[in-house]
């Protein structure tokens, strides 16, 4: 029952902070020019911030262990391009699978993972390591993945430019290296891998900066979502979540209970492959040109339904004495 509890506290505020967003736009306090401007914000500044300092702060040194980071890093590649995979076979739309692809597969490591970990252990034991290995694959992989289906099917239905293969991998890469995402990421490392520390002053600045990326990441989703479109996109949604909730948690741990992680390990891992979606994945398919109706009713359905799912393989690790 503590584990349920504890699960109800981690999701339901979240949910019903996306039920203000979408409140506040029923009332007019919002409206959809407010909206575009707190996706862009979200995007471009606050996002990017939150994830430099995640990555500036986490000292690789002290939290490297080379077998659960391969682990990490390898699952998390796998778990990408397997629902990138099913997604192209059974998604009948195509401009549905960038989004679909990244909801399914991403979920929401560094807001739940650290203080899941804390609840069971007192400590965060190895999840600074799986957010170390998994969180900047997740943004790179989403990012890759949005740019190339977000190109290749545009969301107004209109047909994609015809540019040649050199021009067409050109204009993709250059999306990605200039995608703040992938630059708030890649200068957080140098900070971590030399344990550099910021000055009191940058981080107090850059930690309240960050915070935003959440609450108003949530509120642009409850704001912009469209339940009437959103139901006719009921049966890819319940795919998405599905697979993220339950399918990958059950593909994933008989490995990594075969390779001998435990304890706070193995709970990471749950973390890694069983989180609802993040908020980050419809500030990005909104922004980059993929499918944000689809994806913000993957973020809504797996947040209601994680407090049970969780809850339910943390009863099954524990019943077998694995954590």
């Amino acid at each position: 029952m503590s584990n349920f509890i504890f699960a109800l506290n981690a999701t339901i505020p979240i949910f019903l902070i996306i039920v203000l967003g979408y409140f506040l736009n029923r009332i007019k306090m919002v409206n959809a020019n407010f909206i575009e401007i707190l996706n862009k914000y979200v995007f471009k500044i606050a996002l990017p911030v939150m994830l430099f300092k995640d990555i500036a702060t986490t000292p690789i040194d002290k939290v490297y262990d080379p077998r659960f980071i391969a682990f990490c890093m390898i699952g998390t590649s796998i778990m990408f391009l397997a629902v990138l995979l099913f997604a192209e076979k059974f998604i009948k739309d195509k401009r549905e699978i960038g989004a679909f692809t990244q909801a399914a597969a991403r979920g929401s490591a560094a807001i739940f993972g650290i203080a899941f970990v804390q609840n069971i252990y007192g400590e965060s034991g190895m999840t600074p390591m799986m957010i170390i290995a998994a969180v900047p694959l997740y943004n790179i992989y989403s990012v890759i993945i949005l740019s190339i289906f977000g190109e290749k099917y545009p969301q107004d239905g209109s047909a994609p430019e015809h540019k040649g293969g050199k021009e067409l991998a050109l204009h993709t890469l250059k999306g990605i290296v200039t995608n703040p995402i992938i630059l708030g990421i890649a200068a957080g490392f140098p900070f971590s891998l030399a344990g550099v520390s910021l000055p009191p002053i940058v981080l107090k600045t850059i930690t309240s900066i960050g915070a935003t990326a959440t609450p108003m990441g949530l509120i642009a989703v409850g704001a912009a979502f469209e339940g009437r479109k959103a139901v006719k996109k009921l049966k890819q949604t319940l795919a998405a979540s599905l697979i993220k909730l339950m399918v990958l948690p059950a593909l994933f741990f008989p490995f990594a209970i075969m390779l001998g992680f435990r304890q706070s390990a193995l709970v990471a891992i749950l973390i890694m492959v069983g989180a609802p979606t993040t908020v980050s994945c419809y500030i990005m398919a909104k922004n980059m040109g993929n499918d944000d109706v689809l994806t913000s009713s993957i973020v809504v359905t797996t947040t209601l339904l994680s407090s049970v799912t969780l809850t339910f393989w943390l009863f099954i690790l524990r019943t077998m004495g694995l954590i």
